[in-house]
């Protein structure tokens, strides 16, 4: 590496909820970790492939839900910060920890490091609801939205909306709680979208929002870590290739590829909100109007960041390690035509693609390099782990999913 990271300065692995395959985490304690830099995680047991990772020097076993008071996160956060005994940055996994960071600073700061930002501000771009506000306030496309309020609101929505169309869960914290849908929701009919309501309460956390035909769009994502001016130190551009669920949920192929418009976008619009972190967005270009509208702005780390490097080796989790212990971080062109595989969802995610219309022209023909996003010749266990834990009830939640699409009408997409 060109460039030396303060090796005195640990990390952890912050995440809130039940969700033990995630390379996002192993990733981000794979790339510290390679620079010497002492890794710790929180846990959902001691067996998850994070806890395997030769470059985790300790996993902090402690399940959550995401659904506990916020005093009690942060007495947990505080109790592993006595027990680490030294100011380390926190590398948040969703959007709950994120959010729990940004509304306690006051109280983490001096045990951890970590970005300052404006404290309702992360809470508010994980909100569904909030995003689209804050696209409007802005001048940022994105898809064209409902929120009701209650069910007699979509019972009027329904009279007039054009099918098909998407639900998601609108907040943070509360999708956890009481979520509405399993995920994002494609709901072909004006009756399957009143079917689903009757079990959505007197207030339903959702927003409905216009689908963008996937034969007429292609996916984009950005990641990007902005300093506290919000300046961006480092910032990517990517196409996907495949999601699983398709279309709507996790990226399991995707392509670095270069996007000035994109960049400028996205550097444009964190700069006005005023935003400072590392950020995942998620963007689809519609081919109907010629523009890129943002359909998920994450106030963290996003699950395949290590898709983008430049020639320095810098990642975004390296960026904020650098710049948050005081060093330069490098600048470089990122690795053009560099591939990213998800490999236990990408065979799936293969097989419902073929058959779905959905092309991504700026996907080069053949990759310059590949990154896995579970298995590493210097840190096999992950992926065996993985292969542990993901062959039966990964096949199992693989074929419901399956099932689901082919019966149509309502389809939980992610």
């Amino acid at each position: 590496m060109p460039f030396d990271a303060d090796r005195d300065v640990p990390g952890l692995i912050v995440k809130l909820g039940d969700y033990p395959l995630h390379h996002g985490g192993v990733g981000a304690i794979r790339s510290l970790g390679r620079l010497g830099i002492p890794m710790y995680a929180i846990t959902e047991d001691r067996y998850t492939p994070a806890a395997a990772s030769r470059y985790l020097r300790r996993a902090f076993v402690w399940p959550t839900t995401g659904t506990e008071k916020p005093e009690r996160l942060v007495e947990g956060l505080l109790r592993i910060g006595r027990r680490i005994g030294r100011p380390t940055i926190l590398v948040p996994t969703d959007e709950e920890a994120a959010v729990l960071i940004a509304e306690h600073q006051d109280a983490l700061t001096g045990a951890f490091l970590f970005p300052k930002v404006e404290a309702g501000l992360p809470r508010r771009l994980a909100s569904k609801q909030g995003l689209h506000e804050l696209c409007v306030e802005h001048g940022i496309p994105s898809p064209q939205a409902a929120f009701p309020q209650s069910y007699d609101d979509i019972l009027r929505f329904a009279d007039k909306a054009r099918f098909p169309l998407v639900a998601k869960n609108r907040e943070a914290f509360v999708r956890r709680e009481r979520p509405a849908v399993g995920g994002t929701t494609k709901i072909a009919t004006r009756e399957g979208l009143l079917r689903l309501a009757r079990d959505w309460g007197e207030h339903p956390g959702v927003i409905l929002q216009e689908y963008l035909p996937r034969e007429q769009a292609e996916d984009w994502i950005v990641h990007a870590y902005f300093d506290q001016d919000s300046t961006p130190l480092a910032l990517f551009t990517g196409v996907k290739v495949r999601s699983w669920p398709p279309h709507a949920g996790m990226t399991a192929n995707a392509y670095v590829v270069e996007n000035p418009e994109l960049a400028d976008l996205a550097a444009r619009f964190i700069k006005q909100i005023g935003f400072t972190g590392i950020v995942d967005l998620d963007l689809r270009f519609d081919r109907r109007d010629g523009r890129y509208k943002l359909l998920d702005f994450n106030p963290r780390m996003g699950a395949q960041f290590r898709l983008f490097e430049n020639e320095s080796g810098v990642d975004v989790v390296r960026a904020m390690h650098l710049d948050l212990t005081g060093r330069a971080v490098p600048e470089g062109e990122q690795r053009a035509g560099h591939r990213y595989i998800v490999e236990n969802i990408d065979l799936p995610a293969l097989l419902a693609y073929r058959r779905s219309g959905y092309t991504t022209p700026h996907a080069p023909a053949r990759a310059s390099g590949t990154e896995l996003a579970w298995f590493a010749g210097d840190d096999p266990l992950p992926f065996v782990t993985m292969l542990a834990r993901f062959v039966r009830p990964g096949a199992k939640h693989l074929y419901q999913l399956w099932r689901t699409n082919r019966r149509g009408g309502t389809t939980r997409t992610s």
